[in-house]
């Protein structure tokens, strides 16, 4: 019989010390279920059913305290409880053989409502310039929310601090997660400090491409430091416009981020594709992450729209590692298996996307064949 050659997309890769036997990865996908900000017994499921041996999973946003909230129903891993209820998540996920990240969020640009901050206070920034009108994933308009408080210099190392010992002493420990992602994009703290369409400071964190990256780099260096470079990633998305977080040059951003991520030698950078301007459409562009893709020496995974095609396209091209999947992989539990016989694949249904069901939208997207 000839020997099949496998798809790109499906060869092994070795991650640091994760052996993937596949390249295709779930993106962290924010889904609302997380009733009262705890991780919920139907998580176990959903995660599980995406799990596959050797596989590698990205877990949803989890905000890191309570002012890291800025949708209803999202995890927090800044509570005892909150913790504990991640545990059997992670076990569902492992007991398939698979490797499962957490992604960390610090709070979402001005456009988080005060209905989602302690006391009704306003939400923390790099700046205190309001935001232009956008609708938000849960149906409210960023018209609604009063201007955020602009970090003071002095409390931007108190932010560093909650990082390093949150994933130190109580979450990755507990949980038995195999590692943090550091959520640097989509118009979070981080990404905010780093664009300079937003990040308007005279300080040592803003003016300068040095200085706006600094207090990324901070953070990065911290959780490193606390549970070990082999357990960190950072998702970035230098070329981004969402929620006002663009930059003037998001190729130099990038370059100088793959660059200088290298001297704290993390496991991998996650990046989002230059066409995916907008959380959900791509644009055409010129740009490419492959600058990037060359100066950093870690695992290099790219995000933003992928199919089937470009998938095995980039990771042929070597131009990237390893490719994250959302609303595919959302809608397709069993998206390896499908990919690898070329089979159709189920629309996803975007009205179900940020809904708080248990399981319609979540955990009813059917399978090829049944869930092993």
């Amino acid at each position: 019989m000839e020997e099949v050659t496998p798809i790109p997309l499906l060869t092994s890769c070795k991650m640091g010390n994760f052996n993937l036997s596949h390249r295709i990865v779930l993106a962290p996908l924010t889904r609302t279920r997380s009733y009262n900000f705890v991780s919920q017994p139907h998580a176990a499921l959903y995660y599980s059913q995406r799990a596959k041996k050797g596989g590698f999973l990205i877990g949803e946003a989890s905000g890191i305290s309570d002012t890291a909230q800025g949708y209803p129903n999202t995890p927090g891993v800044w509570t005892r409880e909150q913790v504990e209820a991640w545990k059997p998540i992670v076990s569902a996920v492992h007991e398939k053989g698979c490797f499962f990240g957490v992604e960390n969020v610090f709070l979402r640009l001005i456009a988080c409502s005060t209905g989602y901050q302690p006391n009704g206070q306003p939400p923390i920034s790099c700046t205190d310039k309001p935001i232009t009108t956008e609708i938000q994933i849960d149906g409210t308009s960023a018209a609604e929310f009063p201007p955020p408080r602009r970090l003071r210099t002095d409390e931007i190392s108190r932010v560093v601090n909650v990082q390093k010992m949150l994933w130190k002493q109580f979450t990755v420990k507990i949980t038995g997660f195999d590692g943090v992602e550091i959520h640097g994009a989509n118009g979070y703290l981080l990404d905010q400090f780093l664009k300079d369409q937003v990040n308007d400071r005279t300080d040592e964190y803003g003016g300068s491409l040095e200085n706006r990256c600094r207090f990324p780099l901070e953070v990065v260096k911290a959780v490193a430091d606390e549970i070990g470079a082999e357990k960190v990633g950072i998702r970035l998305s230098p070329y981004a416009d969402y929620n006002d977080s663009g930059d003037s040059n998001p190729e130099a951003l990038g370059l100088y981020m793959a660059e200088f991520l290298n001297k704290y030698g993390i496991l991998y950078c996650h990046v989002i594709e230059p066409r995916m301007v907008t959380q959900f459409e791509k644009h055409e562009t010129k740009c490419s992450l492959l600058p990037m893709r060359k100066a950093f020496k870690g695992t290099f995974i790219v995000a933003g729209g992928y199919n089937r095609e470009e998938g095995n396209e980039v990771i042929a091209s070597g131009s990237a590692d390893l490719v994250a999947f959302g609303r595919l992989f959302l809608a397709n539990p069993d998206l390896p298996r499908r990919f690898e016989i070329n089979a159709k694949l189920n629309k996803y249904d975007r009205n179900t996307f940020y809904t708080h069901d248990p399981v319609v939208g979540y955990t009813d997207y059917p399978f090829l064949e049944p869930d092993t």
